[in-house]
C-alpha cells in the first residue's frame, strides 16, 4: 500500500458517518476512489429505498479521496460544493460510490461521481445518482 493509500486507510476508518453506513473502501488509485456499502433498511426512506442522504454521503467521500489522491501533502480535503442528480430510485443490494478527479488545481479539485446499484453478484447495474463536486485543500489539522 502506497502513502497516499495509507492516508486514506487512515483517514476513512476515522469517519464514524461511513461506519454507520456499514461503507468499506474498495478501490483507491490516483484520481478515482470506491466506496461500496450494503443495502439495509436503516438506510431507507419511507417508500423503501435507500435515502438520498447516504446516497450522498458515499458519493461525496468518494469524489473528497479522491481529491485528496491528488493533493499536496500536509493537507486534508474539504468539500466546499456539490450537486447530485438522482437518476432513479436507489434499489439494490449493494451501492458503490465512483469518484474521480477532472482537474487538480493548488486550492480546488473538481470531481464527478456516479453511485451505481446492483442487484445480484454480477457485473450488472444501474446509476442511481450522479455528482459534481468542487474540493478544497486544507492544511491537515485546521
Amino acid at each position: 500500500m502506497n502513502e497516499f493509500q495509507q492516508r486514506i486507510a487512515a483517514s476513512f476508518a476515522a469517519q464514524g458517518l461511513m461506519a454507520t453506513l456499514g461503507a468499506r473502501l474498495a478501490l483507491v488509485v490516483e484520481g478515482e476512489v470506491h466506496i461500496e456499502m450494503p443495502f439495509s433498511t436503516h438506510l431507507s426512506q419511507q417508500q423503501g429505498f435507500v435515502h438520498a442522504g447516504a446516497i450522498t454521503s458515499i458519493v461525496d467521500s468518494a469524489c473528497g479521496y479522491a481529491a485528496l489522491t491528488r493533493s499536496p501533502p500536509g493537507c486534508e480535503i474539504v468539500t466546499a460544493e456539490f450537486k447530485t442528480n438522482f437518476m432513479r430510485p436507489a434499489m439494490g443490494t449493494r451501492f458503490l460510490a465512483v469518484g474521480k478527479v477532472q482537474n487538480a488545481g493548488r486550492m480546488l479539485t473538481v470531481c464527478t461521481g456516479e453511485v451505481r446499484a446492483y442487484t445480484g453478484d454480477g457485473p450488472d447495474y444501474k446509476v442511481v445518482a450522479l455528482m459534481q463536486a468542487t474540493m478544497v485543500n486544507v492544511p491537515a489539522g485546521a
